[in-house]
């Protein structure tokens, strides 16, 4: 089957769409093959390009050698050259040899939805730190795929999949690629102790750290921007921000947490790249609580939902409480909301209008108190550190000056309950 989009002028490349759906006997069905098609549109669109036309086979599995069946070749060819394309995007990540074949079948370029992701990534890497775990994943993923990317790289001249080291030296060898990643790996190892560090830093300051998840372009920037005016880049598009960012917000009590902020999930998220950002999702790990956003207008939230969820069990984030914000209420949402056994708690906002967040703020404020317990010490005067502490760290519910010392009432977490257990009461 093949459906026709809208053609958009001035565009530099249009591409084709294809994509593989299963038989009635798999899991696939042709709503989620929509559904996937509809999101790989929107990723080419955040590369620059525009899809002009869609392709689907249904087969009983993707082709070994060439992804497609012949007669599928064949057709698709011959819609490249009716609308004029400069190549297709499979929905489906290729290896060599279906990678080659498919090229020299169609005599076109010939990309995966990986390609097209990291080809984002490359596009708006920022930081150095983001630089470099861009260009570790795109490496990987060459090295993997040299002998079935000769023509391909040979071809290139622009578009999507030519960002990053690949535009540095496209007949770049084996060799030079597994130096290039020696050295990358040394630099996300330093970067990985330079996390540890400012980890151990956070520690010592005692704020609760509470980390935004979600589907890409579920509104975690916007969020973050509205809490504490961080200026991140919100776009409506997928991966408008890869580096992570950390900012300091308040709750009603007045305790502050350490609100971070760090890259998208998606369907299919490429293992290379996961393996480059490891030192950065790895911040998911030592969170206290994860915010759980969600597009709660998007008609395939309760999917997006579940990537999320097996994304954090893959990160080692499967037992980190979670609360659920179902953002983007102001917009047309399909009631009822989906059920999330996960979520500790439940908030509906809408980010971009500034509506809930202090029922979300108090909700993140009586689950961190939910940790803790309530304890009562007389702290002398001459432990001016501990008291420091307690008041960076622990929520103070009573506080008087006596003769002998600072009688406090507070809540602690299982260190400071350790640190001010000598002067109990």
């Amino acid at each position: 089957m093949a459906r026709e989009l809208h053609e958009t002028a001035a565009i530099e490349e249009k591409v084709i769409l294809v994509a593989v759906e299963p038989d009635e006997r798999n899991s696939r069905s042709a709503m989620e093959t929509e559904a996937c098609l509809d999101e790989l549109e929107e990723l080419v669109r955040t590369a620059g390009a525009v899809a002009v036309a869609r392709s689907v086979q249904k087969r009983e599995r993707i082709h070994p050698g060439h992804y497609l069946g012949k007669g599928k070749i064949e057709e698709l060819k011959m819609m490249v050259e009716a609308y004029g394309a400069s190549g297709v995007v499979c929905d489906d990540e290729l290896s060599p040899a279906q990678l080659k074949n498919l090229e020299k079948m169609l005599e076109t370029k010939v990309m995966d939805r990986t390609i097209v992701i990291l080809d984002i990534f490359a596009g708006r890497a920022i930081s150095g730190e983001g630089k470099i775990q861009v260009e570790l994943a795109q490496l990987k993923y060459r090295l993997s795929r040299l002998t079935g990317m000769g023509a391909s790289m040979s071809r290139l001249g622009g578009g999507i999949g030519t960002r990053g080291p690949g535009e540095k030296k496209l007949e770049t060898d084996r060799r030079y690629i597994k130096d290039r990643i020696a050295e990358l790996n040394s630099a996300a190892k330093e970067i990985q102790t330079h996390r540890e560090l400012l980890r151990n830093q956070r520690g010592r300051m005692g704020s609760p750290v509470v980390s935004l998840v979600g589907y890409t372009n579920a509104g975690k920037s916007t969020l973050i921007n509205k809490l504490t005016d961080a200026g991140v880049l919100a776009e409506d598009k997928l991966f408008a921000t890869l580096d992570t960012t950390t900012r300091k917000v308040q709750l009603p009590n007045g305790s502050e947490i350490l609100l971070t902020d760090t890259v998208g999930f998606i369907q299919k998220l490429p293992h290379h790249l996961v393996q480059a950002f490891r030192a950065t999702l790895e911040e998911l790990k030592y969170a206290d609580i994860l915010l759980h956003v969600v597009d709660a207008s998007n008609p395939n939230r309760q999917e997006q939902m579940q990537v999320v969820y097996k994304t954090l069990e893959d990160l080692g984030c499967g037992d980190t409480p979670v609360i659920t914000i179902f953002n983007k209420m102001d917009k047309e949402v399909e009631l009822p909301l989906p059920i999330d056994t996960r979520a500790r708690e439940i908030v509906q906002v809408s980010a971009f209008k500034g509506h809930g967040l202090e029922e979300m703020l108090g909700t993140v404020e009586n689950l961190l108190k939910s940790f803790r317990k309530s304890l009562v010490a007389l702290v002398p005067y001459t432990e001016g550190g501990l008291l420091g502490w307690v008041h960076g760290r622990c929520e103070i519910i009573r506080e008087e000056h006596t003769a002998e010392g600072v009688l406090l009432e507070v809540y602690v977490d299982e260190e400071s309950a350790n640190r001010l257990e000598k002067y109990k009461q």
